[in-house]
């Protein structure tokens, strides 16, 4: 196969996905599965070569996926319904005192959006961001861009949310790197896209609080009426983090001879693997909703309702790891990369605008981010990347994935809804603030790239 004809297929394909989801509205599971049979038929493979492909592709990917996508579910759920993200507002907005509220808030989204999703975040604290609107008389974009800038990113790019998750598992990096990555290259992304352009718009656009808007209350308040504390909703959420990179560091170690493999370290290792971090943390949060006088009727039935979501993006994840296993035994996969490595294109950059067009084309980050993974990942083995390279690509696709949110995006909706805007300043607001966060996303790693 020639250059032309590889890049014809990709093209061929991606375009098939988006008509498929876009026009005929078929769920991002069907599409990918269609998508991967048809690249597989244009790329000559012989018939019973793609249905083992497939069950190669679904049955590899999710054999990690759906364990710690799973268990992350769980683990948010539990977070949530005790009501530890509020916990954690209060907290930090008593220790930032309201001159410095929106920075408070864009830490407490940065620290939420690690374990809950960015929608259920906002739910549970825009109260605060109505209260402090009303009291300052600011726009509420003053305080409500920061929050959703410390949601997106670490949702986007730190593990153990679905999408790095996912894209980790089928670009095979070490987790750990991803978790690090995340956080050096997220924080300042976050204060950038958060306080300082949430500053600026909050200027040039006025909006009062709107009337609340009323929704179930998702937390459980015990009986002395006390949020949790800060202390212990901090340690849970920052358990499987430290556990992962624990086993990162020390699996560096024992490589570099700096460590002898011994018991010890295989035992770090083993309680550090994201299966075993998140099963801890997942207990922690379930012993943390029984002494809040949870019932265990309750905690089961919220575990059963936080496996609904999970379940979708499990099966789009595997659908991404056949059209994966398709382009890998197609042979596509290695002429492509050969034809890039040829080429001057930056494979971060070209990671990056893969995922930001699948993004802008039909609005799931979800779906971007596992389209260019299944793209990426039978290119990388041509560059010998190490980990910490292949983990920063995983950055790239993540920042790719959250560009130009608009009326394709749900989220978008809810965050106009919220905010009590119309689109034009939802479009002025929350896309801009979208798309700065995936421009510093690229910018600060192709930075981290060159420096290692």
């Amino acid at each position: 196969m020639s250059a032309t004809y590889i890049i014809f297929i990709v093209v061929t394909g991606v375009s098939m996905l988006l008509l498929m989801v876009l026009k005929f509205k078929l769920s991002a599971f069907i599409s990918l599965l269609i998508t991967s049979i048809f690249v597989g038929i244009l790329a000559g493979m012989p018939l019973s070569q793609i249905t083992t492909s497939i069950q190669q592709g679904m049955g590899g990917t999710l054999g990690f996926v759906a364990t710690v996508v799973g268990l992350g579910a769980i683990f948010g759920q539990m977070l949530e319904s005790s009501g530890g993200a509020k916990s954690l507002a209060h907290y930090l907005l008593k220790k930032f005192g309201k001159s410095k509220a929106s920075w408070a808030l864009m830490l407490t989204g940065f620290i939420v959006g690690i374990p809950i999703f960015l929608d259920v975040g906002l739910i549970i604290l825009i109260p605060i961001v109505y209260a402090l609107t009303r009291d300052t008389k600011h726009s509420i974009l003053y305080y409500a861009i920061p929050l959703l800038a410390g949601l997106a990113v670490t949702h986007a790019m730190v593990p153990p949310t679905p999408g790095p998750m996912a894209v980790s598992e089928i670009l095979g990096v070490d987790m750990g790197w991803v978790v690090l990555w995340g956080i050096i290259i997220g924080f300042p992304t976050a204060v950038i896209a958060g306080p300082v352009f949430g500053s600026f718009i909050a200027k040039k656009i006025y909006i009062p609080a709107p009337e609340e808007i009323t929704e179930t209350n998702p937390e459980i308040i015990d009986a002395s009426g006390k949020l949790p504390s800060f202390g212990i909703i901090a340690l849970i959420i920052s358990t499987p983090l430290l556990l992962i990179l624990m086993s990162t560091l020390i699996g560096v170690g024992v490589k570099s001879g700096a460590f002898e493999k011994n018991l010890l370290t295989e035992i770090l290792t083993f309680i550090g693997h994201p299966f075993t971090a998140l099963i801890i943390a997942t207990l922690l949060s379930i012993r943390l909703c029984i002494s809040r006088k949870m019932s265990r009727q309750t905690i089961l039935d919220l575990s059963t309702k936080a496996l609904g979501p999970a379940g979708i993006i499990i099966l789009v994840t595997g659908a991404g790891g056949v059209l994966k296993q398709i382009l890998v035994d197609s042979g596509i996969g290695k002429m492509l990369a050969e034809s890039i490595a040829e080429s001057s294109i930056p494979i971060i950059l070209l990671a990056w605008t893969l995922s930001a067009l699948v993004r802008i084309a039909q609005g799931s980050a979800t779906v971007a981010m596992i389209t260019a993974a299944g793209i990426m990942a039978p290119i990388l083995p041509a560059f010998n990347l190490d980990q910490p390279n292949i983990a920063l690509i995983v950055i790239a696709i993540a920042s790719g994935a959250t560009i130009l949110s608009h009326v394709n995006d749900s989220g978008f909706w809810i965050v106009s809804k919220y905010l009590g805007m119309n689109e034009k300043q939802t479009l002025q607001s929350w896309t801009i603030m979208e798309t700065i966060i995936a421009v510093c996303g690229l910018i600060f790693t192709l930075l981290a790239s060159a420096l290692i």
